[in-house]
């Protein structure tokens, strides 16, 4: 037994010395690796897995193949639209011409003060990429000065019939692209002014009678999408991002005409328009006119008449304004540097403002008016 002892001990003591001369050994050696096994398990070659785990929890853009983002609300559309001008159709405002047909499908929708007359009238202004896609949009009345500024900035074709002879000179400039008149008229029993839409095919024929291309052409001055949205579709939440942010679940603009108010919708996250104390819905499928983002300008004007005619200073810089979504409100300032150039949206620090995937819901508001406006 004594002698066995001895051996054991003699064993352990070849073992230990074995150990101790692993520490010191390259790596390279196998018998002594494999000897070290259990020892270097908690040793630092994590540092492979964890690259892969950082390179694995980027986010990815996931856009369905044939596809890429709309330029104008950054949601997934047929990648054959890609080059494709948009269309900016003038949509007359007045309650006789309600219910409008497709504003609930256009992906941008601007209300602008049409005259400093009759309460300051609105008149909208909305924006369609896939205008092939329409099937009844209206109806269709004249255009304003402003409206030719802000559609020259999306490089898009303005739709309209008629308008002041103020309108001309912004037309007489290279930019400036539009259809007046001679779309299709509908029955509706209203006065002969609320009956004119575009209606399907009615596009295909105006830009094959014309010199306008349907694709973007030189006078795009951003090829890039018109908002800095999020980075592969995500969400914003503008809590998350700022430490002044407003509650805004309830916004009434300063349009007595129509009292135009927008409401937030908890059930869809997105911005529900009102006007003449109802709901905005679409006459075509009884869709309400909802809106993900929504941009208020504060602007100047200059009235050009006695008429109430008159044209928004909207090439300016850092004026103020509000950018509203999912229910909250931050204060921001915009800037439009030239008649094409991008109107651009900033927060306090200077920085672009990240915007959500959806639609758009774009005002002017009149200066002399900017105090009546109400966020809550």
């Amino acid at each position: 037994m004594r002698k066995k002892f001895g051996m054991a001990l003699m064993i352990l003591s070849a073992s230990a010395v074995l150990m101790a001369g692993c520490g010191n050994a390259e790596p390279e050696t196998s018998a002594q690796t494999a000897t070290l096994t259990v020892e270097t398990i908690t040793a630092p070659p994590v540092v492979e897995s964890t690259v892969a785990v950082e390179e694995s929890t980027e986010p990815v853009d996931v856009v369905p193949e044939g596809m890429y983002r709309n330029e104008l609300t950054n949601e997934p559309i047929d990648e054959s639209l890609k080059d494709q001008r948009p269309v900016a159709v003038m949509v007359d405002n007045e309650k006789t011409a309600l219910q409008h047909f497709g504003t609930s499908e256009a992906d941008v929708v601007y209300e602008i003060m049409n005259s400093t007359k009759n309460d300051r009238i609105t008149r909208l202004m909305v924006l369609v990429k896939d205008w092939e896609k329409i099937e009844q949009l209206g109806s269709i009345r004249s255009t304003r000065p402003t409206n030719i500024l802000l559609a020259a900035e999306w490089n898009a074709v303005l739709v309209h019939d008629g308008g002041p002879f103020y309108i001309n000179e912004y037309f007489s400039r290279d930019y400036a692209a539009h259809f007046s008149g001679g779309f299709s008229r509908v029955s509706n029993g209203k006065a002969r002014e609320f009956t004119e839409y575009v209606m399907s095919g009615d596009l295909d024929e105006k830009f094959a009678a014309s010199n306008y291309t349907t694709t973007y052409n030189e006078y795009r001055v951003d090829e890039g999408s018109h908002f800095n949205f999020a980075e592969n579709g995500a969400e914003v939440n503008l809590e998350d991002l700022y430490d002044t942010v407003s509650p805004a679940t309830e916004v009434s603009l300063p349009f007595k005409h129509n009292s135009s108010q927008l409401k937030y919708n908890e059930s869809t996250g997105t911005y529900d328009y009102y006007e003449y104390g109802s709901a905005h819905l679409d006459a075509e499928d009884n869709a309400q006119l909802t809106f993900k983002n929504v941009f208020i300008q504060c602007c100047s004007f200059t009235q050009l008449d006695e008429n109430g005619y008159l044209v928004y200073n909207c090439v300016d810089a850092g004026k103020e304004g509000w950018y509203l979504t999912n229910g909250k409100a931050v204060k921001v300032t915009w800037t439009k540097p030239d008649e094409t150039g991008v109107t651009r949206f900033y927060d306090g620090a200077g920085n672009e403002v990240v915007v959500n995937t959806g639609k758009s819901y774009i005002t002017l508001v009149p200066e002399d008016g900017w105090s009546s406006l109400s966020i809550s």
